[in-house]
């Protein structure tokens, strides 16, 4: 049944939301309804509060201060978490699904009915719950919702992990399901395919402000209305800025004139003096009610975030690399056989394939085969961001032997890229996800790096953002070795795909 074609009942209210943190807002006054067959989107750059948000709704918040009313009306609210605990980590399937006996009779009808729909078999009930894929652990744990009976659904990043064929999963999941979801995620296309209301967070004027933007319709019509009334306000302001400096270039003379008078008069003419003095005072004060007149600024968007790759290239002749491997292993663990891979010139590759078949592992892999060489300078960006930088300043991540004058450089480019100065001055390891993508980028320009060996290098960065960095992408003229499931990435950025599967990488 769609989302119009049916009476929708209000499963629950926000009213007049604000959260706090030390000095600043993360949301204020936020109010809206969520009615069955609501698909409501919530994007932002990441450290403007989503994830806080969800936590507030449900009342786990443990920081901050937190005004305003949130009503459920009885509905049981279901939260998937961006990630599981350890406890849960260590537990088998079947006791994640089912704590006893009674709970497992009662639901038993229940899961034998999902599990067709979720394109699992029952021999997931004995496995712990660590051997998952990704795309297999959100599916269970969307499973232990439904289990419970929960009516509402807040999801906070399900698409993390998620291989081409789980994302698809999931986009039918969210649209035939008639409970309200509210769901945070970077993927555009998933975005796009069911997205049936809007809510952007966001931090303007150097994250001194928050604002927030609530939308009735899909994410592209969001899009496209956002970019219109941006290019509408910004062609306001400047009309507005050039008609203000005109005036005040008008005013400049006609003060200029008064003046010149006011210092050749001669004293023999008091009136005369008299009258250039009330009208000098009379050009002050228009000049003072020209400065104190409102005007309308340029609209302050996060993602209008400035970078490129300057005189980067690689030659097309060039030999990057070239790999025979007869197995790609994890301690003794056989993922693939038989990897071979050559890769000449600028080509922007992408790997894919099914959750935990070993595409991280052999990014790892090409970039310790490639991290020595002297004639190119390659730049990697791993999953796991702290892998190896989590105790250096966000500086000296940049220039690992950094002067200052390297540091007044990244310091103006991180600038531009909308990152604060507590940002720029504080530990990598402490910075948002997304933030740590945009000092990545930041390290490759600065560093000149023609090569990029890029581990799902979108999944961070919030939709609005993510047009900037594929396009920076696409016009890079190096080498591009990656691993992505961003279906807008593969399309706009890259010129091979291959699979790797168990047998070994399959050029698609």
């Amino acid at each position: 049944m769609s989302y119009a074609n049916f009476r929708r009942h209000k499963m629950f209210e926000v009213k007049n939301l604000s959260i706090r943190l030390n000095d600043r807002f993360l949301v204020e006054n936020l109010s809206f309804v969520l009615s069955e067959g609501d698909k409501m989107a919530l994007i932002g750059e990441e450290g403007n509060g989503k994830s806080t948000l969800l936590k507030a709704l449900l009342n786990q918040l443990s920081y901050g201060e937190i005004t305003g009313k949130v009503t459920f009306n009885g509905k049981k609210v279901g939260y998937l978490e961006q990630s599981l605990g350890e406890e849960d980590l260590k537990k088998q399937v079947k006791a994640f699904l089912f704590p006893d006996e009674e709970s497992y009779f009662d639901n038993c009808h229940s899961f034998y009915r999902y599990l067709n729909t979720f394109n699992l078999n029952d021999a997931i009930l004995e496995r712990s719950f660590f051997t998952l894929s990704g795309g297999e652990s959100v599916k269970v744990r969307l499973l232990k919702l439904l289990l419970d009976g929960c009516e509402v659904l807040l999801l906070d990043e399900p698409t993390n992990d998620l291989d081409l064929i789980s994302l698809e999963w999931l986009e039918c999941f969210i649209n035939q399901t008639s409970k309200p979801i509210l769901y945070v995620s970077h993927d555009e296309t998933l975005l796009s395919h069911t997205a049936n209301r809007i809510l952007n967070l966001e931090q303007i004027r150097k994250k001194t402000r928050c604002r927030h933007t609530l939308f009735n319709g899909n994410y592209e019509l969001y899009v496209s209305k956002r970019l219109r009334e941006i290019e509408v306000q910004t062609e306001q302001a400047k009309f507005e800025k050039r008609k203000m400096n005109q005036q005040q270039e008008k005013l400049n003379r006609v003060m200029q004139k008064v003046e010149y008078q006011q210092n050749t008069i001669s004293r023999k003419n008091p009136h005369g003096a008299k009258v250039l003095k009330k009208k000098m005072h009379a050009l002050k004060a228009q000049e003072k009610k020209l400065e104190q007149q409102e005007r309308m600024e340029i609209p302050d968007v996060e993602e209008k975030i400035f970078f490129f790759f300057d005189s980067v290239f690689v030659p097309k002749s060039k030999s990057i690399l070239h790999i025979e491997w007869s197995e790609l292993k994890v301690s003794n663990n056989v993922l693939a056989r038989n990897i071979h891979l050559c890769v000449v010139g600028p080509v922007h590759l992408a790997i894919v394939g099914r959750n935990g078949v070993g595409k991280s592992t052999l990014l790892k892999k090409i970039y310790d085969n490639l991290k020595d060489r002297t004639d190119i300078k390659v730049g990697y960006m791993p999953q796991n961001y702290i892998e190896a930088y989590s105790n250096c300043s966000v500086l000296s991540f940049i220039f690992p032997n950094g002067n200052q004058e390297d540091f007044t450089k990244a310091r103006q480019y991180l600038g531009n890229m909308h990152l604060t100065q507590e940002e720029m001055m504080s530990e990598f390891k402490k910075i948002s996800n997304g933030t740590k993508v945009k000092v990545f980028l930041a390290k490759f320009v600065l560093n000149h790096c023609n090569v990029l060996i890029l581990d799902e290098p979108t999944r961070n960065v919030s939709p609005l953002s993510n047009p900037v960095i594929r396009s920076m992408f696409s016009k890079f003229k190096g080498t591009i070795i990656s691993v992505s499931h961003d279906r807008n990435y593969l399309q706009e950025v890259v010129d091979e795909i291959y699979e790797l599967t168990p047998e070994g990488l399959v050029k698609k």
